[in-house]
């Protein structure tokens, strides 16, 4: 992690462990999100990384030397402890967690009053503070407290249940495979889907931070064992998630791995019927199809930035109740803006079990995309000066420039190029009617970057 005056990235700072991130460097983030929440009510919790409990520890220094009043919620799901802080009235948050990075990682979210992590211009604040030592200091008998504050998970399993039909579900007895990856989403998925009457199968389900069981994203080439769990057991549906418990990929009965594209769309289908003339957004690395299903159930979609941060603000400003992206991420605002997995995967139920179909049956339903990704390598230092490029030579179509660039063609195909905001790459997100379209755009638009990328390094 480059030391410049930027701390955070897409979704918290992260780094390598004792490489990027040491308890020194936690201790003075934590000192500067004190000294910006002026020595508030902050909840700590942390996810099941080897180095959680250490980081964990120098944040809460940090904290409590400016004056905060510190509550360890420990272990739990990224979403339990959001929620927490609205529920709890707390003035922020701290969560130790690297969601969905390898097990060498870890990070840190800050998340606002409102359980939602804190807008850029917030974080441009404490980025300012923590640079320029800027540093609340409170006398000895001011310094502040640190306390224990359990059972977060109970109020969150009984927040989630109030917003779907649980006396629907548990007529139907489903089976369902939980995959947490060995991450804290088993804290709390398992429990409430019994506590809905299911049946719960589960994988990985021991919080182990070197993730022995498969990586902590949950992409379908990690997830061959769920598939055939799945159809061992001859289970209704199952669901992985990642890392901190956000973000949740489906897997239906009779063992296919549908992308987040797929299944946020079937969400957002019921969620229209019943609510039409509702705004939704989603970032441009999102499938047309969730425009298609806007469109064909009387809903309009509001495009943005890739982030979960800035669809969750977004929500928040426009008061939109739904959001969602690629990767698995769903956002519900009647339960709280944020991704949220348990949440997601009690919706997918809750439709299964009012349609009285099954989930492969649901999602054939829907309009058929073929998504292909890829990436070219870039230096950072270059990625302005070939989008400028690249934006020049392609005047003639359909553009959009919100967040890198994204093509749109008028047979519903497009492909979005985007400069990664993490890794020095472009990332490369084509879809089409057909697996042969998706593929043409990848090779044509990865041609056109890498000559101008070669261009612009040569010059």
């Amino acid at each position: 992690m480059a030391r410049s005056r930027r701390l955070f990235g897409t979704n918290g700072i992260r780094g390598v462990v004792n490489r990027d991130l040491t308890p020194e460097f936690v201790m003075k983030v934590g000192r500067a999100v004190g000294t910006f929440f002026e020595g508030g009510r902050i909840l700590v919790g942390y996810d099941g990384r080897t180095s959680s409990p250490m980081f964990t520890r120098a944040a809460v220094a940090g904290l409590i030397s400016t004056g905060c009043t510190v509550y360890d919620v420990g272990l739990a799901p990224t979403p339990a402890i959001q929620h927490a802080v609205k529920h709890h009235r707390a003035d922020g948050a701290v969560i130790i967690t690297a969601s969905h990075n390898p097990p060498e990682y870890n990070g840190i979210k800050v998340v606002g009053d409102d359980g939602i992590e804190l807008p850029r211009e917030r974080e441009i604040e404490i980025e300012n503070i923590f640079f320029d030592e800027q540093f609340r200091r409170v006398e000895w008998d001011e310094i502040g407290e640190m306390h224990r504050l359990p059972g977060i998970l109970d109020g969150y399993i009984e927040a989630v249940k109030q917003h779907v039909d649980v006396d629907a579900v548990q007529q139907r007895r489903f089976h369902v495979v939980v995959d947490p990856g060995n991450g804290v989403g088993g804290l709390g998925a398992p429990y409430l889907l019994r506590e809905m009457g299911c049946r719960v199968t589960t994988m990985n389900a021991n919080i182990d931070g070197t993730f022995p069981g498969r990586p902590p994203e949950p992409r379908p080439e990690n997830l061959h064992e769920l598939v055939s769990t799945v159809r061992a057991v001859n289970a209704d549906a199952g669901v992985a998630y990642d890392g901190d418990g956000d973000r949740a990929i489906f897997v239906d009965e009779k063992g296919e791995i549908h992308w987040g594209d797929r299944t946020f769309a079937l969400i957002e289908k019921f969620f229209l019927q019943n609510h039409p003339g509702e705004t939704i957004v989603t970032p441009v690395s999102s499938s047309y199809l969730v425009k298609e299903i806007a469109d064909d159930y009387g809903g309009r979609v509001v495009w943005t930035k890739v982030g979960s941060i800035i669809v969750a603000h977004l929500m928040k400003k426009i008061n939109a109740k739904l959001g969602g992206e690629e990767n698995g991420g769903v956002l519900y605002a009647p339960h709280q803006p944020v991704r949220d997995a348990a949440m997601t995967t009690a919706l997918i139920l809750e439709i299964i079990a009012k349609t009285e179909k099954k989930l492969s049956e649901l999602l054939a339903e829907l309009p058929l995309y073929h998504v292909l990704k890829d990436k070219l390598e870039c230096r950072n230092e270059l990625k302005e000066r070939v989008l400028e490029d690249f934006i020049q030579r392609i005047r003639d179509v359909t553009i959009d420039t919100i967040d890198g660039v994204k093509i749109w063609f008028p047979d519903k195909s497009s492909i979005l190029i985007r400069p990664s905001g993490t890794e020095p790459i472009y990332r490369f997100y084509a879809e089409g009617k057909t697996r042969k379209r998706a593929v043409q755009l990848i090779n044509e638009y990865k041609a056109k970057l890498c000559e101008i990328v070669d261009k612009v390094k040569g010059g």
